[in-house]
């Protein structure tokens, strides 16, 4: 079995068909759909949807969650994140779950500390209601060659922010995602001034002591910065998939197969790769 743990509906041109002729192709049995909630003032991209209309909506609406999950109710797990500074987000958070069957919480993308008082609020809620939350850490640094005026925008805060709503927030699954939470697998101190570094990762980096500390700290692979961490240097990345299998998933944030080719090279041992590809996932939603 293999669960695409990051996945998102109408994102660059894949429709719900689309979506699940993907799927198809590279035998994956079912994706996590996530939302973002996110005021086009705090879009970092273009997000090529074939009805979008970014002066009145979010970027990645709980609606299209929501159509594209009943096209194929089968292959997809729903998720919802309100943007913590909605006056009514944890009861929009609840409503979700009670109406449309949401299952997960992210994707928990906003221009807004993890630990704001309202952001902790709603983590907590999501702790509440079962939901594990896939969140997204950048630190403002350039994106060499984009031409978005954003790229110098951050998402989260900081490694300590993420960190102290973990703490804060010890019954809330935390899936750690973006460019700063990866940067972090290293202890180079390059984590706010390269979004992609490229040079071996120096061990003790606060990625993974985060996941060794905490057991409420989990991770998903997925998009580029999740591949460039585990190819900076093939040992290291193959070891630390290892190390940290019980904490980690497979997901793709993307519609190629970039992950998957990658990680057939690392020849991991069968229980390795059943927990990667679909245990973990499982267990995880399995905690309602």
């Amino acid at each position: 079995m293999l669960i695409d743990a990051h996945a998102h509906p109408n994102y660059h041109g894949h429709v719900a068909e689309k979506i699940v002729r993907n799927l198809d192709d590279q035998g994956i049995d079912t994706a996590w759909l996530l939302t973002w909630d996110a005021p086009q003032s705090e879009y970092d991209a273009p997000l090529n949807q074939p009805h979008f209309n970014p002066a009145v909506e979010a970027g990645l609406p709980l609606a299209d969650v929501v159509e594209v999950g009943r096209y194929a109710p089968e292959r997809f797990v729903l998720g919802y994140a309100p943007h913590p500074k909605r006056p009514d987000a944890i009861h929009r958070l609840k409503s979700a779950v009670e109406i449309y069957g949401i299952r997960l919480g992210g994707e928990y993308k906003f221009r807004l500390p993890f630990d704001d008082p309202d952001s902790i609020d709603l983590l907590r809620a999501m702790g509440e209601l079962s939901l594990p939350v896939t969140i997204h850490l950048e630190y403002g640094t350039e994106y060499g060659g984009a031409n978005y005026p954003w790229r110098t925008w951050w998402y989260g805060g900081t490694i300590g922010s993420l960190e102290r709503a973990v703490v804060a927030c010890p019954d809330t699954i935390f899936i750690g995602h973006g460019p700063g939470w990866w940067s972090h697998i290293s202890n180079d101190g390059l984590f706010d001034k390269i979004m992609y570094p490229k040079d071996a990762p120096v061990p003790g980096g606060k990625n993974p002591t985060m996941l060794e500390e905490f057991p409420n700290m989990y991770a998903d692979l997925s998009g580029g910065s999740g591949l460039n961490a585990i190819t900076r240097d093939a040992d290291f990345g193959r070891q630390y998939i290892v190390d940290h299998v019980d904490k980690l998933l497979f997901a793709r944030d993307t519609w190629d197969t970039k992950l998957m080719d990658h990680i057939k090279t690392l020849e991991l041992p069968d229980d390795v790769w059943a927990k990667l590809s679909h245990e973990n996932a499982l267990r995880l939603l399995g905690s309602r």
